[in-house]
């Protein structure tokens, strides 16, 4: 099965009732995850204060309508907040892979399944090991927005040992097809009640509509059993064997 993830980020743009409306038509478009970005333009006045009642608030929402609430952690103090609703699972960003390991370390010790993007990581070789039932790593390419030739490095196969899923940055739900063509067992975009709507940060062209998510969960998830069949990784329909 194969995870979608709406990520919310900061497209509430520091309006708690929009926020609610995103994770309802979310839910409502067939995500799986909820996600918000905690740690990132987190100042008092700053768009995305989260206080811990706030916190609570967008668990309790996503609780109520039966999506999964994520968080990306992005400090030590995100940490700290997101610990106290309890998360299933956490997301690392691409900047905190390469700026804070010490935190990245502090996550995977929570024993929880993490989710790590490496659009930062130019080294050889994964960052925090080898991947684990635990330890995901996430193709990501870190552009806003990210053009089409930009995903020549998308890996020809996604697996448990190698990449696990996808975060995309492209406009549309191209980028995730293609990745759920090759197996992606997670894949994440951006969500947004409205592309045109302009703010501090450049997510809302770049982010899929309630639309376009449904189209992504109804085609999308087909796509993905189709190909993990011919991939010889599951059991497909067979051939017809009525009376002939």
């Amino acid at each position: 099965m194969t995870t979608l993830v709406a990520e919310i980020g900061m497209n509430h743009d520091g309006r708690w009732d929009r926020a609610y409306e995103l994770i309802r038509r979310a839910s409502l478009a067939g995500a799986d995850i909820a996600k918000f970005q905690f740690g990132w333009r987190d100042k008092p006045g700053e768009i995305n204060h989260i206080t811990p009642g706030l916190a609570k608030s967008l668990k309790d929402w996503c609780d109520y309508w039966e999506v999964e609430f994520m968080a990306s952690i992005i400090s030590d103090e995100a940490m700290d907040l997101a610990a106290e609703v309890k998360p299933d699972r956490y997301k690392i960003a691409s900047r905190t892979v390469v700026d804070k390991p010490d935190l990245v370390k502090r996550v995977l010790d929570t024993g929880k399944e993490v989710f790590i993007s490496l659009g930062w990581w130019k080294e050889e070789g994964w960052p925090m090991g080898p991947p684990t039932d635990t330890l995901r790593y996430i193709y990501c390419v870190s552009e806003y927005p990210t053009y089409p030739a930009a995903l020549q490095g998308l890996p020809t196969r996604f697996g448990p040992d190698t990449y696990y899923g996808y975060s995309d940055h492209l406009h549309g739900i191209d980028g995730c097809l293609l990745a759920l063509s090759r197996g992606a067992h997670f894949v994440e975009t951006h969500f947004t009640l409205d592309k045109a709507h302009e703010s501090v940060h450049n997510d809302h062209i770049l982010s899929t509509t309630p639309d376009e998510f449904e189209l992504l969960n109804t085609h999308g998830r087909s796509i993905y059993r189709l190909s993990r069949v011919l991939a010889g990784e599951t059991k497909g329909a067979s051939t017809w064997q009525g009376a002939k």
